[in-house]
């Protein structure tokens, strides 16, 4: 499937997503806790691969990162077509070099990059409910209203298989 470079929670702001996935599910609406191989890990994607050599981009991020731990606080909700909905995050200008950089990067080791994941294009996010429908949205937002503002703290990084949920760490923190 594909391949991303995400950035990942501290235990405080893991556990409070979490929390809010298991809040969904409990409405009735699937939440990226029981999507597919129900393996996903609360997450920001700086980028995700379509096609790519692992050994090379994880070559390419090893020495590359400021080591910073990133504040983000979650606002809002937004939806993406085919019913994903997400959290909405504001972010720094430092925050938006940084995907640049790691984009810049993987697609220098000839991975192809899927098309939303472009900067300038890219909207930071974090996936709560990959196939809601138009009728669930309410109670989605509902109980995401509940939790807002999130502020959260990402202070690890890996590259994560979306096919097999498979969390490979990062040395740094891109």
């Amino acid at each position: 499937m594909a391949l991303a470079v995400c950035l990942l929670f501290d235990r405080r702001s893991d556990r409070a997503i979490r929390a809010l996935w298991d809040r969904i599910e409990q409405r009735g609406v699937a939440s990226l806790r029981s999507h597919t191989h129900g393996r996903h890990v609360p997450h920001l994607s700086y980028a995700v691969l379509r096609q790519w050599d692992q050994a090379a981009i994880a070559q390419a991020l090893s020495g590359n990162g400021s080591g910073a731990a990133v504040e983000l606080s979650f606002d809002g909700v937004g939806v993406f077509r085919r019913g994903r909905i997400w959290l909405v995050a504001g972010v720094s200008a430092d925050v938006a070099q940084r995907q640049q950089r790691v984009v810049d990067l993987v697609t220098a080791t000839g991975a192809d990059l899927h098309k939303h994941y472009r900067p300038g294009v890219w909207l930071p996010h974090c996936s709560l409910a990959p196939r809601a429908t138009l009728a669930q949205l309410p109670d989605v937002v509902a109980t995401v209203m509940d939790v807002l503002p999130l502020r959260v703290t990402l202070d690890h990084a890996a590259l994560v298989d979306s096919s097999t949920g498979t969390v490979n760490p990062l040395p740094v923190l891109p």
